[in-house]
């Protein structure tokens, strides 16, 4: 069964870490770019980064950049994305995807997506 399953999620304060993980099962990790979006209440998902296939050559969207990195274990088919000095404009549920273009989940796989809360 083609999966992808994502974890780490949960509520921390302003400041904080938290490091999301992106695991396959089913299929190979290595020959997909692995995208994470997310979605936050009452707005539409948006693309947060992306890691190529190839080279491992990363995009993150302005909001995140210098705060967020993401990685990839291919022996472990599994993708990273590491949040740090969180803030509460970041509270979504993170999504990763074996897609970076497209935030709709109509292209590629996807995952059901972990909550993530930022919170005093």
């Amino acid at each position: 069964q083609v999966q992808l399953v994502e974890s780490g999620g949960g509520l921390v304060q302003p400041g904080g870490s938290l490091r999301l993980s992106c695991a396959a099962s089913g299929f190979t990790l290595d020959y997909y770019a692995i995208g994470w979006f997310r979605q936050a209440p009452g707005k539409e998902r948006e693309g947060v980064s992306c890691i190529s296939s190839s080279d491992g050559s990363t995009y993150y969207a302005d909001s995140v950049k210098g705060r967020f990195t993401i990685s990839r274990d291919n022996a472990k088919n599994t993708v990273y994305l590491q949040m740090n000095s969180l803030k509460p404009e970041d509270t979504a549920v993170y999504y990763c995807a074996t897609d970076c273009s497209d935030p709709s989940g109509y292209l590629g796989y996807w995952g059901q997506g972990t909550q993530v809360t930022v919170s005093s």
